[in-house]
């Protein structure tokens, strides 16, 4: 089995959780949709996680996840399915990265329709932190290596923003759970102005087919799109019917995309549907985040780390 990437204090005992628990729960979770406070650390390549404050911990930081998240179900109901889930190993660790720039606008990718987790979803660069890195520069090494942007030394300040319970598939309806992380959120903000950013924008083909900066008046609005709620019908008045978009084709090249603004409003669906264009789960909740930082709402339940 390999070495556990999250390590839970729970009563001052520390121990792995295993795939099929759920984080929230083991940290006192209630039957709602959160926030619960996290005091966190990164100790020996391992994100340590508790809910009440321990030495060593550099932040307090909201932790959630969806409400049909397949791991708040108990471990029997799983089995009730007939479910095959994985025993060989605990819950992953992943970072992504916010990236603003200068004008206040955050870079989302889209994933592509032949990636195996997650396809065609709009989420914030991000990926696997190796064990003997840091957060922050795993996530910066995502950021390249998904949009080739790398940012200079003394050109952008970081913080924490939060933690999300991930789960592919996203829902029960939808078959076993066979991916389990728990996600940070990590804003950077760039000194870069949206347009200096992405005149050096080289996306990945393998892994990115599209990509597009948001503003916080639409992102407003897509945070605000629940999942576990309907697909809005109709979009506000005061919404553009599309937003700017570049696109891959399948020759390579990057062209122009006016994309419905109703994609980035839809919702996971109840049943089974790879493939379907739409913002994550847990990026409108990282969204959120953001447009709480920018508005300095609810400052003091963060502890801020800027380097």
């Amino acid at each position: 089995m390999a070495a556990a990437r999250v390590l839970l204090l729970v009563s001052g005992r520390s121990e792995s959780p295993s795939f099929a628990q759920s984080v929230c729960g083991l940290l006192g979770a209630g039957p709602g949709l959160g926030r619960w406070p996290a005091h966190c650390a990164w100790k020996q390549g391992r994100l340590v996680l508790s809910d009440q404050p321990f030495p060593g911990a550099w932040a307090r930081l909201p932790l959630q996840r969806p409400p049909f998240c397949p791991f708040a179900a108990l471990d029997q109901q799983l089995r009730a399915r007939g479910a095959e889930l994985p025993r060989n190993r605990g819950v992953d660790l992943g970072v992504a990265v916010l990236l603003q720039s200068s004008d206040q606008a955050i870079l989302l990718t889209r994933r592509t329709r032949t990636l195996r987790v997650s396809p065609n979803l709009w989420v914030p660069p991000g990926g696997h932190v190796e064990p003997d890195e840091e957060l922050l520069d795993g996530g910066l090494r995502e950021l390249q290596e998904e949009s080739g942007l790398q940012l200079p030394q003394g050109q952008f300040s970081w913080v924490p923003l939060g933690l999300w319970e991930s789960a592919y598939p996203p829902r029960l309806s939808w078959g076993p759970p066979k991916y389990h992380h728990i996600i940070l959120y990590l804003l950077v903000a760039s000194r870069e102005s949206q347009q200096q950013l992405q005149a050096r924008i080289q996306p990945n083909p393998s892994e990115v087919s599209a990509f597009m900066w948001l503003g916080p008046d639409i992102a407003a609005v897509v945070a605000a799109t629940e999942n576990g709620t309907e697909t809005p019908r109709h979009l506000p008045r005061e919404l553009p019917p599309s937003v700017p978009a570049v696109e891959l084709g399948e020759d390579g090249r990057a062209r122009h995309l006016a994309l419905p603004t109703s994609t980035l409003l839809r919702t996971t669906p109840t049943t089974a549907a790879e493939g379907i264009e739409r913002v994550s789960s847990g990026t409108k909740f990282a969204l959120r985040l953001w447009l709480q930082h920018l508005g300095h709402v609810h400052v003091g339940f963060f502890s801020f780390i800027w380097r």
